[in-house]
């Protein structure tokens, strides 16, 4: 006799762990929860260090902790430090200094592992500059020569009949040659990523996103989300706003109503 299938397991992963206050708190919050079951941290800022002890003591199992690989927000060469739109103008143009780019990445590791005392789970990118040109060059070199052959990437493709223009950009952006790269080398990488919108919703509109990502959502995908508590935020922050709306949803009834009526689980990330 066959049972009725499980739900289809999804990644919910938190960016910019370490930003602030506010963003390490709900993070803390979430994951003792079981709202969300993966963070991705900044380590080149200055409070780091007692950020990852906050993370450490979380019980062993609970998340997955990765490495957020940062090029536009607080990189710990502050010298490579540029906006988005010129870092990626510089990479695919061959202008990026490729020694310098691949010692901030080795350099960003090195932080990651002194501070927890191992590998990370997984790699992604601030605003997604590891899938880029010369970055992501150096994001396998440092794998290859960590031997981390376990740690997962996180895929930046968009899913099928997501709506708006954004997730595409994103994916245009590296996506499938971060792919093939990771795959010629037996690197995981996970499904397409959710969670991709303007930062522009209230908590109805939030909720209605939520929902809409989860019926999209297959086993290995990733929901992205960036909420935080009000405990405070990094001055400047062009998405405070949605980050308090953010985790107001995750932590509500909300979010295991509308996991439970898509029949998706939250769930570390299995490689395929």
């Amino acid at each position: 006799m066959s049972g009725r299938p499980g739900p289809r397991k999804l990644v919910v992963c938190i960016d910019d762990y370490a930003l602030g206050p506010g963003v390490d708190a709900a993070v803390l919050e979430l994951a003792a929860r079981g709202r969300v079951s993966a963070t991705s941290c900044m380590v080149g800022l200055a409070r780091w260090p007692a950020a990852a002890a906050a993370l450490r003591s979380l019980a062993p199992g609970t998340i997955d902790t990765g490495l957020h690989l940062d090029f536009t927000e607080a990189p710990l060469d502050r010298s490579l430090r540029s906006g988005l739109g010129a870092f990626i103008a510089r990479a695919y143009l061959g202008a990026l200094p490729a020694r310098r780019i691949a010692a901030e990445v080795a350099a960003q590791f090195d932080a990651f592992e002194q501070a927890m005392g191992r590998p990370p789970d997984h790699v992604d990118g601030h605003q997604h500059v590891h899938q880029l040109p010369v970055v992501r060059d150096a994001l396998f070199d440092q794998m290859q020569r960590r031997g981390l052959q376990r740690a997962w990437l996180r895929g930046t493709r968009a899913p099928r009949r997501e709506p708006g223009l954004k997730p595409g950009v994103i994916a245009a952006l590296g996506g499938a040659r971060l792919r093939a790269m990771a795959g010629a080398r037996g690197i995981p990488v996970s499904g397409c990523l959710l969670g991709v919108y303007g930062f522009d919703a209230d908590a109805a509109g939030y909720r209605q996103l939520l929902a809409g990502w989860l019926q999209r959502a297959a086993e290995g995908d990733v929901l992205m989300c960036h909420p935080a508590r009000s405990e405070g935020s990094p001055a400047g922050d062009p998405i405070a706003t949605a980050r308090l709306i953010e985790h107001g949803v995750l932590a509500s009834e909300a979010w295991p109503e509308l996991l439970a009526q898509a029949g998706v689980a939250v769930g570390r990330f299995v490689p395929a």
